[in-house]
């Protein structure tokens, strides 16, 4: 009978972690792992830390990057006049992935019901103090905590004249934008409305 400490079910226990890994999952993969090439098993271990050690919140938008700012805000052909609020950066990758949005981003990292210590809406209202912004599209999935939020940031920004829209559901209700496909994602920022 094997330790239940092993390294086997340690490793077993830690990618049982990962979201979306259950415990049965878990164990197909460590023993996958076990029996990939050791120079593979060690590429796999590097380049985890080498995403961990080098990646950090963009300055501006608050997506996850290894440059500052990121290759979104420094990208010159974008529309520097819209910036589309999403909760997380799975969100950011979603649409960039779906090829029809080109403005800027920001990203809350979670939502107003949260109570997330880290929710970058200060830093969003401060993007917005120049002339530069016209609109805000809101994307946040469609939740209670989605749709809470962007009530609260649309009220806000309604009250300092800047134009709120709000990307178009044919989404399911409770879903993840990032689980969309391209066509839904294009959809719905085609046929945004006024919030």
């Amino acid at each position: 009978m094997r330790k239940s400490n092993s390294p086997i079910n340690n490793l077993a226990n830690q990618l049982s972690k990962l979201p979306g890994i259950g415990k049965k999952t878990a164990q197909r993969l460590t023993y996958h792992i076990i029996e990939m090439d050791e120079k593979d098993v060690r590429e796999l271990s590097e380049s985890i830390m080498e995403a961990k050690e080098n990646t950090r919140f963009c300055s501006q938008c608050y997506n996850l990057t290894d440059t500052d700012p990121c290759e979104i805000c420094s990208n010159a052909n974008r529309d520097q006049s819209i910036i589309c609020v999403v909760d997380n950066p799975k969100e950011v990758i979603a649409m960039e992935k779906a090829g029809r949005y080109n403005g800027l981003y920001h990203v809350l990292h979670g939502t107003v019901s949260s109570d997330n210590p880290n929710l970058r809406i200060k830093e969003m209202l401060e993007r917005l103090e120049g002339d530069e912004v016209k609109e805000v599209i809101l994307a946040m999935s469609p939740s209670v905590e989605g749709e809470t939020t962007a009530l609260y940031i649309s009220q806000y920004l309604k009250r300092e004249g800047v134009k709120v829209t709000r990307i178009a559901y044919g989404l399911p209700y409770g879903g993840e934008m990032d689980y969309f496909d391209d066509d839904t994602i294009n959809m719905a920022i085609e046929n945004r409305i006024e919030f």
